[in-house]
């Protein structure tokens, strides 16, 4: 029986996000812990950014610092492929839409969250492309189609989404990713 619920607001683009995701992951194990996922949409919108060499050192010093004090990974991928990538944008929306997909259709979005901060952070992928979104889905063990349908589906819930996580944070007080709170 679910005791306690942990509200867990972050972003799929969030270094510290993927630096804490070892402890989002043993309280994930906790009986009696329920965990509820709440999307910020830290790099949506006009704060979409494609990758430049300016990204590219702001975000190595911080990921050095990330792994310092976590222990997680950062691959060759992401490093020398995906942040040398002048193609790529770093866009919050495509995955977090991939977490409401995957979440209504039955599996954890703790665990597309999970995958898309590998994806991103140790392999390089594109975690903004639809079909490399429907890839990870598919990985995960959805149907590629209906994955493709709910995806759509959700980019009209996605503005409300986080309208009410913003909302949720103000009441609370909290301020960047990640953070949480309990009921």
């Amino acid at each position: 029986m679910v005791k306690a619920t942990l509200h867990y607001y972050y972003d799929p683009l969030c270094g510290w996000c993927y630096g804490a995701a070892p402890l989002l992951a043993a309280a994930a194990n906790l009986a009696g812990l329920a965990i509820e996922l709440h999307g910020g949409a830290m790099m949506s919108g006009p704060n979409r950014q494609p990758v430049t060499p300016q990204l590219r050192q702001y975000v190595m010093g911080h990921d050095a610092r990330i792994r310092q004090l976590t222990g997680q990974p950062f691959g060759d991928g992401y490093f020398n492929d995906l942040l040398l990538d002048s193609g790529a944008v770093f866009d919050s929306t495509p995955p977090t839409l991939a977490i409401l997909a995957a979440e209504a259709l039955g599996i954890d979005g703790l665990s597309m969250l999970h995958r898309l901060q590998q994806a991103h952070y140790v392999d390089g992928q594109r975690i903004a492309e639809p079909a490399v979104l429907q890839q990870l889905a598919i990985e995960l063990g959805l149907d590629g189609a209906a994955f493709a349908a709910e995806y759509q589906r959700q980019q009209g819930e996605f503005a409300a989404h986080v309208g009410r996580s913003h909302r949720d944070m103000a009441a609370h007080g909290l301020r960047g990713f990640p953070r949480c709170c309990w009921n």
